[in-house]
């Protein structure tokens, strides 16, 4: 029986099922709206029915989310504005996206990753280091959470309601749950210290003077 933590070869198509897994995923995070959820959910599927590993499906998909990332951030820091200002009949609502996702900023700090295209953060011109490190925290916490939780209702969904699916389940809930928490107490601890003189950890530069 495959469980959570299987990572064997897959019973057909080699690595390829893999390699598009992090091509598409990667694709999603880097702007294109909801595609990197769908496939990972989907590829969690498979895996619950024996066609794909669910540890290699996670693993590529971390990675995907990180390589997208960075794409989408080097897209943004280099050509956003140019994108978002160019003419034409969404120009209202591009510049509204951008002035919601700098106020998200200004608000959360690095937290803003876990809530923002990655294109923002490039265009808030966050420090790179940092957003290597947040935008890998985000993927992995929406991977191990959309993950499991997709492949226990996969196994479940087929009549197998053992241990491991349930547990599957119940992993990935609680993944996501855990994480709301931490970014929820990080929040407060930034707003409290805001509150008291000091500066939110944007990692932004600061604004010009006038």
């Amino acid at each position: 029986m495959h469980t959570l933590a299987a990572a064997g070869p897959a019973s057909a198509g080699g690595l390829w099922p893999y390699l598009a897994i992090f091509v598409l995923v990667a694709i999603g995070w880097a702007g294109v709206p909801a595609l990197g959820g769908t496939v990972v959910a989907g590829a969690a599927v498979l895996a619950s029915q024996g066609q794909l590993a669910i540890g290699a499906v996670l693993v590529v998909s971390v990675l995907g989310t990180e390589a997208g990332g960075l794409a989408g951030y080097a897209i943004g820091r280099r050509w956003g504005r140019a994108i978002m200002d160019r003419p034409g009949r969404t120009l209202a609502r591009r510049q509204r996206s951008v002035a919601t996702g700098e106020a998200i900023y200004a608000r959360w700090g690095r937290l803003a990753v876990f809530f923002t295209p990655c294109m923002l953060s490039g265009i808030a011109k966050m420090k790179y280091s940092q957003f290597v490190v947040w935008n890998l925290a985000a993927g992995a916490v929406y991977v191990l959470s959309v993950g499991p939780a997709a492949y226990g209702v996969g196994k479940v969904a087929t009549g197998d309601r053992s241990l491991d699916s349930l547990g599957a389940v119940i992993a990935g809930v609680a993944v996501g749950a855990v994480a709301v928490i931490l970014v929820g107490r990080n929040y407060r601890r930034v707003r409290r210290a805001h509150s008291q003189g000091g500066q939110p950890a944007t990692d932004l530069p600061p604004p010009p003077s006038t």
